[in-house]
């Protein structure tokens, strides 16, 4: 008797709820929104101080508010009358997925500039220099393959990488951003496969390009800045254009470095801008991302210098951020 009436009770219970239409679920509605929000993003602290030192000398930069959010901190306020928020990810694509995804479900974002640092994989670049890539891959999306029994040198691919390398190959003939997929050693590439709104199936990305708009607002801002230059005086050299990587490691080996600029003509790598380029676009926001550079990523002789130029190259990158949101603010609508 008493397990019958428990299990009317929930039945009860679930038919109540299945038919309460006064639940929401879902992230916030901010279609009623006019004046969107532009994300002003960076990876770790000597980023985000390097932005908030900026902020802090400018009387029309203003943070009026700071909020939680399951730990993570969000700096809201304005960039001479525009309304922002100021965040930082966490290292790592894990940490950038989930705060981003979060900043995205709780303000009524519309467009997110991310500067960082990142290692250079171009053997042009010296650290200060800066990159604004078109694309982002992911460069360790991989398959750790076996090498087969007779031959050390090849490896028994599974037949549904054997397929998925078939389509890679064939794909390069209409797209000459595509990667150029080979192993290095027994780690074998591939890539994500990606659903957003109005999709029946997850389609693979081999990249996530940035806006055209915010790229051509960066390259407006470098003529209008004063030349960017380290502390020595030297001035850097800005690219915008070009490929990044992303991966879940730090890349500080020479040989790993050759294979990234093989394989995907990779300018610079670092560890979140590809997730941040899939979380905004499958959310339909615009997005750009600037990298200066903090290390050689392995290039280098000797012991890695990331340590010793994170917060230079963080102070560059923030010289051509505020150059593209000054150009964000002129071409504001309102």
């Amino acid at each position: 008797m008493r397990l019958s009436s428990f299990v009317l009770f929930v039945c009860i219970s679930f038919s109540c709820l299945a038919k309460d239409d006064s639940i929401q679920y879902g992230p916030k509605d901010f279609s009623n929104v006019v004046n969107k929000w532009t994300a002003v993003v960076a990876a770790y602290e000597p980023e985000i101080e390097a932005i908030d030192a900026a902020f802090a000398t400018m009387d029309d930069a203003q943070i009026t508010q700071t909020v939680y959010i399951k730990g993570v901190k969000y700096q809201l306020g304005t960039y001479k009358g525009e309304p922002i928020v100021v965040f930082s990810t966490g290292v790592s694509i894990t940490n950038a997925a989930m705060t981003v995804q979060m900043a995205l479900d709780y303000f009524p974002i519309d467009k997110l500039v991310m500067m960082g640092i990142a290692g250079a994989i171009n053997p042009k670049y010296t650290p200060g220099d800066i990159a604004v890539p078109e694309r982002w891959y992911f460069h360790d999306e991989s398959v750790y393959i076996n090498p087969k029994k007779d031959d050390a040198s090849a490896y028994e691919l599974p037949d549904y990488y054997a397929k998925q390398l078939e389509y890679y190959k064939a794909r390069r003939d209409t797209d000459k951003h595509a990667p150029n997929y080979k192993n290095i050693g027994f780690i074998h590439p591939t890539e994500v496969a990606v659903v957003k709104e109005g999709w029946d199936t997850r389609r693979r990305m081999p990249y996530f390009t940035a806006d055209k708009t915010l790229l051509e607002m960066a390259k407006r801002a470098l003529t209008k800045i004063p030349p960017i230059t380290m502390p020595s005086g030297k001035e850097i050299l800005v690219d915008i254009g070009g490929n990044g990587v992303t991966g879940s490691v730090f890349v500080d080996n020479a040989k790993y470095r050759e294979w990234l600029r093989d394989v995907y003509t990779a300018d610079v790598a670092e560890m979140e801008s590809a997730t941040v380029a899939q979380v905004s676009f499958v959310n339909d926001v615009d997005w750009l991302i600037i990298r200066s550079i903090s290390d050689l990523a392995g290039g280098q002789h000797g012991k890695n210098v990331e340590n010793v130029f994170d917060a230079i190259a963080s102070g560059t990158g923030t010289n051509l951020l505020l150059g593209i949101l000054d150009e964000l603010v002129a071409t504001d609508p309102k």
